[in-house]
């Protein structure tokens, strides 16, 4: 082995891992650390890589990537894993491990490793993602061999290296915590979160979150925030105080058309994650079953994914047909376990995006949500595709006369037949 290309974060694993590789195999070691939106965390991560022991390190700017290529197609469809956790980590890893590979073919690196626990979902989805864009790399787990378990039986033994050899890390015996940021979304697990029982929402917790305030701590006034569709994609908002944190972060919009700023994905999703986070939406707390078999409690904040998640959903009530949203929705769990079990790049998940692509060619049109101490609420959606027809709907007389309500005889008797088919079979069974 000549050359590794390390995923590195500055974290706690990988900060150990990089110097215990470069000891057992006596190799060059390249970090590799892709920018999805870890904001102050890359602060001096290449001084810190280099010392630590790798000869260079790299620092890809994935973030627009990220956002236009990874976590806009996922909400196209909707997806959502086991009714909760809006993929953040999960949806990260693809694009990271296609970042990494790029430098390791570039590198001409005989291998690629990264930090991912054996318990872990990380592995899985990293690999298999080597495995789809460059099978003949040899890939490394350090967690899934004797001898680094054996030095490192825990996060506490990590914490004491790291300390030994003046390795700056977040986590410690105060904060044993776990986080993984990026551009969608915060993750908390380990340490006191392993007691299913531990309440993350009490006041001795509020320090371990990122991204936004407690729900209580939100203003005691809505805000309200309206965001434009184009095919099922967002492509523009609107929002007091935009401006200012278009400036704060930096942003040029794309347009300005009729009070709405048309933003890139990635700037799309800073400001939603500012509004969502200031009015403390976008917190989840579950218990998850993890590919590899266990089940594992993790905290997220997803502030500006849970806004744009409703507001998505909000668009597609009034503009897609009933079959095809049937259609769709019941594929949800199959494209949400696709992407948490790591086969982002497979071949069946390529088939979704398509039936999502067509699914959404009419998912156009402007929705208005209220956001308020964590909640998310509907406050109005309208389309120029839209399939609602108020005068059919409404309760008072049909001008239209579209709706015969006399026809809903038939309907009722035709779909009642079956019952009472079973119905005259048990009683017959008597």
């Amino acid at each position: 082995m000549k050359k590794i290309v390390v995923a590195y974060s500055g974290g706690l694993d990988t900060s150990v891992l990089l110097s215990w590789l470069k000891n057992k195999y006596q190799c060059e070691i390249v970090a590799y650390c892709a920018d999805v939106g870890q904001e102050e965390e890359l602060d001096g991560l290449e001084e810190k890589a280099t010392t630590t022991g790798a000869s260079k390190c790299f620092i890809g700017d994935l973030r627009e990537e990220f956002a236009r290529d990874y976590i806009f197609p996922m909400f196209q469809a909707g997806a959502i894993y086991e009714g909760q956790y809006f993929l953040g980590t999960s949806i990260a890893r693809p694009c990271i491990a296609k970042g990494m590979v790029e430098i390791a073919l570039r590198e001409n690196a005989d291998a690629v490793a990264h930090g991912a626990t054996g318990k872990g979902n990380d592995q899985v989805r990293f690999e298999l993602s080597a495995a789809m864009l460059a099978p003949k790399l040899v890939v490394i787990a350090p967690w899934r061999m004797d001898d680094f378990r054996a030095e490192f039986p825990g996060r506490a033994e990590m914490i004491a290296y790291a300390e030994k050899h003046n390795i700056p890390v977040q986590a410690s015996a105060k904060k044993p915590y776990s986080m993984d940021r990026n551009l969608l979304h915060i993750s908390f697990e380990a340490g006191m979160l392993e007691d299913t029982w531990f309440d993350a929402t009490a006041p001795s917790a509020r320090d371990m979150y990122k991204l936004s305030v407690a729900p209580e701590d939100a203003p005691d006034q809505p805000e309200y925030v309206h965001l434009l569709f184009d095919k099922g994609l967002c492509t523009a908002l609107k929002a007091d105080g935009t401006d200012a944190l278009l400036s704060q972060f930096g942003l040029t919009p794309l347009a300005v058309k009729d009070g709405f700023t048309y933003l890139s994905p990635y700037g799309i999703m800073k400001v939603l994650n500012a509004l969502g986070g200031r009015n403390g939406c976008g917190r989840v707390d579950m218990v998850e079953n993890r590919f590899v078999g266990m089940k594992s409690r993790g905290v997220y904040e997803t502030p500006g994914g849970s806004i744009l998640f409703a507001a998505h959903r909000q668009v597609e009530s009034i503009t897609m047909d009933r079959e095809v949203m049937h259609l769709r929705d019941s594929l949800i769990p199959k494209y949400a376990a696709l992407v948490y079990n790591g086969f982002w790049f497979s071949p069946e998940r390529d088939a979704l995006q398509a039936l999502v692509t067509e699914s959404q060619k009419h998912v156009t049109g402007e929705v208005r949500l209220k956001l308020y101490k964590g909640n998310i609420m509907a406050a109005g959606r309208r389309s120029a595709f839209s399939l609602y027809d108020e005068a059919i709907a409404t309760m008072e007389k049909d001008p239209t006369q579209s709706y015969n309500q006399n026809d809903a005889t038939g309907f009722i008797s035709l779909n009642a037949l079956r019952l009472k088919a079973s119905a005259r079979r048990a009683s017959a069974a008597l």
